[in-house]
């Protein structure tokens, strides 16, 4: 073992371009429109075959027949796909619960099969002209009709610690509730798109949107009834993901390939917004059920609850969202007698999926929803209360992992509160409310603690392929995908940093299943990490290699030869050598220039059935302060200010994740607060159907609702052992940061009542919601007597 391959994995060797200051590596390519998407390859390509899906306007129905005699003949059509196609399984998903063409519809808008013709626009008459005959089925469309029909689906799983019965049953302050959180839709700028080509020997290539191209690779093969060495997909990049392209782009790819197989002919497949909308699964909704016991100083003494997730009508990763919400139920807090029962309920609606966090955030909500509670009922404030139920060092999570760093939060609690002056800030507050009767305002304070890594170990694993070309230029390929979220970049730094390289030796090569195989999905905030880790692995094994070169032509031992911004030197030499000048010699002396890296995450255990384990490698943790105003007549209000700090490590890209933090705050204050899926619950002929399926009816956050004053920092802490140069994950743990917006809601709207009167508010907090919580807020206050003067 050299020198170089000897390193611990967060050592930073001087010169390092990990933590250099840099925009994102195609930022020049987005705002110039030159950087390239999945749908901007057709036109380069000659006849192509575009997709359109025909499908079924009911919740649930079985389907009696399906005609497309008359599609077939209409002009521009060359085939209509159907279940009869299927060389293969006719499934997209992985437990056999996710037909491709189906003949049961399971939610509103369904498709059950697909025209390829010369236009989208024949694509879609066509699709129009297929006659379907169906027999509508009884449906179950809320996650409140699944409970009470006992319509549960895949495992439930319990998290338990102590005796949560009996220790409730001794605690001097107990309090109970329930809590509906609704679900969120990607709306990634970039719907879900694939285009498939096929050559003349047979191979499949598909070039799909997708956070998990193995994964889009297995199923394609599956679909085609053929080996995986037959198909091969590529990620250019994605305009977004956010967890909606990690397995809902499976299908579509599937499709596309399909048709490609079928045809001969390139078959590409791009769905507009509404059809996005309706065919995509969404950040699932949690109905919470909770009871919690304090003692007198605000410590919770137990925690009961049953956490019920809208699964929609198949599996996908519901057991996944289940597991993160009951892994992150403590949040940053010690629950010393726990009970928690998770579960997942089986609706007709979309198959619900990943979204940022995973099921984390709701797991959170209902914390820090019953801490708000019992801060009020207790007359502790809200921050005081937080800050005593803290994990200490030593303590451990009920899932019994050691929660490591845990002064970390105390320390970020305090900087946070000094630099964003919470304690001044609130007594002017107070005075502000003494003197506005129909306007009030609020701060709080919340906090996060996110665990790191996937909850099934085997995905904790990625592989790298570094390839060092005769001139002294590298080419990195990992598995991981680039949505926007600068994992490129990233990996960029991690080479060139490996190497003692500058930046622009190194460029990137998009993510392609026959370079590296068997990735893992580009998720749960494990991208750096892992990736990170194999590229770092790759430029090691190449650099063990150089080094009896360099040391050969230094004159000294390879262990003491260094490289450092494309200079190559030895300890102790007269000389030094450029890097282009080491590559030269090693080619001639017949040194191998390439190298697979690998990396697992090391120490990671976690049964399932027991719900105890090492789930995480690390925990990110943050605080947010949040302060509003609300207009008691309307409930309309207006986020005046939040500061924000999160812990980063040591960045590898500091800018990335400054913007990482923004943007996940503002994607979790509009999930909490204005983001209201809607669908339709009556009895009616459109029962089932999404309601808003367009940016018109889907109010997304824009630059109106941003907080007036956005203070964001970094916490950066150089010490972290273990995750590549010393980086923790930033894509996911910043979103739940916006649950301070909700809680200072909360506040603002009791503060229209008498103080001590608990305030439910509903999720997501639009201004009606809040307006319904003022209207409480005031009920709960003695109505004042006049009397003549």
């Amino acid at each position: 073992m050299s020198v170089f391959s000897s390193r611990p994995l967060s050592e930073i060797p001087a010169g390092a371009a990990a933590g250099v200051i840099m925009p994102h590596e195609s930022a020049w390519d987005h705002v110039t429109g030159k950087a390239l998407y999945t749908d901007d390859l057709p036109p380069r390509s000659a006849h192509v075959l575009y997709a359109w899906p025909a499908t079924v306007d009911a919740a649930h129905a079985r389907i009696d027949s399906l005609d497309t005699t008359r599609a077939e003949t209409m002009p521009g059509v060359v085939r209509v796909l159907t279940a009869a196609d299927v060389p293969g399984v006719n499934d997209y998903g992985d437990i056999g619960d996710e037909t491709l063409f189906p003949d049961t519809v399971q939610y509103y808008g369904q498709h059950v099969a697909w025209v390829l013709a010369d236009s989208l626009e024949e694509a879609r008459l066509a699709a129009e002209a297929i006659e379907i005959s169906a027999t509508e089925l009884p449906s179950i469309v809320t996650t409140q009709e699944a409970i009470a029909a006992g319509a549960f689906q895949g495992p439930q799983a319990t998290l338990q610690r102590g005796d949560a019965d009996a220790a409730l049953a001794s605690a001097p302050h107990r309090l109970s509730g329930e809590l509906d959180i609704q679900g969120q839709e990607h709306f990634y700028l970039e719907t879900q798109a694939s285009f498939a080509t096929i050559d003349e020997g047979g191979q499949v290539f598909v070039q799909s949107s997708t956070q998990a191209p193995s994964h889009t690779q297995e199923v394609v093969a599956r679909v085609l009834g053929v080996p995986s060495h037959r198909v091969t997909v590529q990620c250019l990049r994605m305009g977004g993901g956010f967890g909606g392209k990690e397995t809902n782009a499976n299908g579509f790819a599937a499709v596309a390939a399909l048709g490609a197989v079928l045809t001969g002919r390139p078959v590409a497949l791009r769905l507009n917004r509404t059809q996005d909308l309706t065919l995509t699964g969404k950040r699932g909704g949690f109905h919470a059920t909770w009871e919690a016991g304090f003692d007198d100083e605000g410590h919770i003494l137990a925690y009961k609850a049953v956490l019920t997730a809208d699964g929609g009508f198949s599996i996908d990763l519901s057991p996944a969202v289940v597991s993160r919400a009951l892994c992150h139920v403590d949040n940053a807090y010690y629950l010393p007698n726990v009970h928690v029962l998770g579960r997942i309920a089986r609706t007709n609606k979309t198959s619900h999926t990943a979204f940022r966090g995973f099921g984390a955030p709701s797991g959170m909500v209902v914390t820090e929803d019953i801490l708000g509670q019992a801060a009020t009922m207790l007359g502790i404030d809200q921050e005081e209360i937080r800050r005593r139920n803290f994990y200490a060092p030593g303590q451990t999570t009920p899932y019994e992992q050691v929660v490591s760093q845990a002064e970390r939060m105390n320390d970020i609690w305090a900087k946070l509160k000094e630099s964003s002056r919470y304690g001044d800030r609130q007594r002017e507050i107070a005075e502000f409310n003494a003197g506005h009767e129909h306007v009030k305002r609020a701060l709080a304070i919340t906090p996060v603690k996110f665990g790191v890594s996937f909850n099934k170990p085997f995905f904790n694993q990625a592989g790298a392929l570094v390839l060092v070309y005769k001139d002294g230029s590298v080419l990195i390929n990992h598995g991981g995908t680039e949505m926007g979220q600068g994992l490129h970049q990233k990996m960029l730094a991690v080479a060139a940093t490996a190497l003692g390289l500058p930046l622009d030796r190194v460029r990137l090569a998009p993510t392609r299943t026959d370079k590296v195989p068997n990735s893992s999905a580009t998720s749960a905030s494990t991208g750096s990490d892992l990736n990170g880790g194999a590229v770092k692995n790759a430029c090691e094994l190449i650099l063990d290699r150089l080094a009896p070169v360099a040391a050969g032509l230094l004159g000294v031992h390879p262990n003491d030869v260094r490289i450092s911004a494309g200079v190559v030197s030895g300890l102790g030499a007269a000389t030094t050598l450029t890097w282009e000048e080491l590559v030269d010699a090693a080619y001639f002396q017949r040194v191998s220039l390439s190298a697979t890296g690998y990396y697992r995450t090391e120490g990671l255990y976690f049964d399932q059935s027991t719900y105890k384990g090492n789930a995480f490698k690390y925990f990110a943790r943050g605080a947010a302060v949040a302060e509003v105003e609300v207009d008691g007549y309307t409930g309309a209000y207006t986020t005046r200010r939040v500061d924000l700090l999160h812990d980063v490590g040591s960045s590898l890209s500091p800018l990335i994740d400054l913007g990482q933090v923004e943007g996940a705050f503002v994607q979790g204050a509009g999930w909490l607060t204005q983001e209201d899926l809607r669908w339709d619950t009556s009895d009616g002929p459109t029962r089932g159907k999404l309601l808003t399926q367009s940016a018109s009816t889907y109010k997304l956050p824009s630059f109106s609702e941003l907080p007036q004053l956005f203070n964001v920092d970094l916490y950066v802490h150089p010490t972290d052992d273990g995750s590549i140069y010393g980086s923790k994950a930033v894509g996911e743990p910043p979103l739940m940061l916006a649950i301070a917006v909700r809680e200072a809601l909360r506040a603002a709207a009791a503060a229209f009542g008498e103080p001590g009167r608990p305030v439910e508010l509903a999720s997501p907090a639009t201004a009606e919601a809040v307006f319904w919580a003022v209207e409480q807020a005031r009920r709960s206050t003695p109505t004042p007597v006049l009397t003549a003067g």
